[in-house]
């Protein structure tokens, strides 16, 4: 198709799209008449969404180079405009934080952070040069409070949230607005990709806590009989959420998308840290 084939058509980059999130928020967007700009990791993952009839190409937040060849390539395929951006893509690195490396973290970071923080960077003259545009950067319930086991994904969404809190304050004096999703439980394989990055990281068997690993975390990370968790939603209630983000005219800064999130973000604004310690160390 030319350019001109797509006038008119507002268009979004979205990240993580092999699956899960992004691969609804995607394809459903794609329907609703977005020019959709589908990114993952893998080429071989790509190549599926482009054989679904999305424009999808490689983005890796991990490498630099990647960031700026996706940026290079979206502007070059809008001739140097985008509508929206959908930071989404995330991986977890289960573990106790005194058994993370060093290591470990600068990895997850560098995905979770670094790269968003880049990609979007690089994207935001572009908007300012056409005087709007809208950034969306899916947190998490963890970006809101912390569970046990979960270090190296609770503190790259805390930090998360704070760098989006701030851009959108600076942002305040443009036409670019800036919005977080705080989803919570979503059926995806978010579990299934965390055992992978466990057994790449984490040396349990000479942990400490080696006895609660073997009791709790192994049989939960290897729990392949497809149960939901509690309040599980599925990823077309993000898409949800994020409609009104890119869509409505005063987007909101928070949008919180199942149970949980709702009741952490509660917990945050009426009870004492100590109180909500006692409540989070039950899980």
């Amino acid at each position: 198709m030319t350019q001109a084939d797509y006038s008119g058509k507002k268009s979004i980059l979205i990240t993580g799209c092999s699956s899960g999130i992004g691969y609804d928020a995607a394809h459903t967007l794609h329907k609703r008449g977005w020019r959709v700009f589908a990114t993952c990791r893998a080429e071989q993952d790509c190549a599926r969404l482009r054989g679904e009839g999305l424009e999808s190409f490689p983005l890796d937040y991990e490498s630099p180079d990647s960031v700026s060849a996706a940026v290079a390539e979206t502007l070059e395929r809008t001739g140097g405009t985008l509508d929206a951006l959908f930071n989404n893509g995330a991986y977890a690195i289960p573990g106790a934080v005194e058994d993370l490396p060093r290591e470990a973290l600068r990895t997850i970071f560098e995905a979770n952070l670094f790269g968003w923080h880049d990609l979007t960077c690089q994207l935001i003259p572009a908007m300012r040069a056409q005087g709007h545009g809208r950034i969306v950067n899916c947190s998490s319930v963890l970006g809101l409070v912390a569970l046990k086991w979960r270090g190296a994904y609770n503190s790259t969404k805390f930090a998360l949230e704070g760098l989006t809190d701030t851009l959108r304050l600076e942002m305040a004096d443009t036409n670019i607005r800036v919005s977080l999703i705080e989803p919570g439980p979503i059926t995806t394989d978010f579990r299934k990709n965390a055992g992978k990055q466990f057994k790449k990281w984490i040396n349990w068997q000479d942990s400490a806590r080696a006895d609660l690993y073997r009791d709790r975390l192994l049989k939960r990370l290897n729990d392949d009989s497809g149960g939901k968790d509690r309040f599980e939603l599925p990823p077309s209630a993000v898409t949800d959420k994020l409609i009104h983000a890119i869509e409505a005219p005063r987007p909101r800064a928070h949008y919180y998308v199942t149970t949980p999130t709702y009741i952490a973000a509660a917990f945050r604004r009426a009870l004492p840290t100590r109180v909500i310690d006692k409540i989070m160390a039950r899980n």
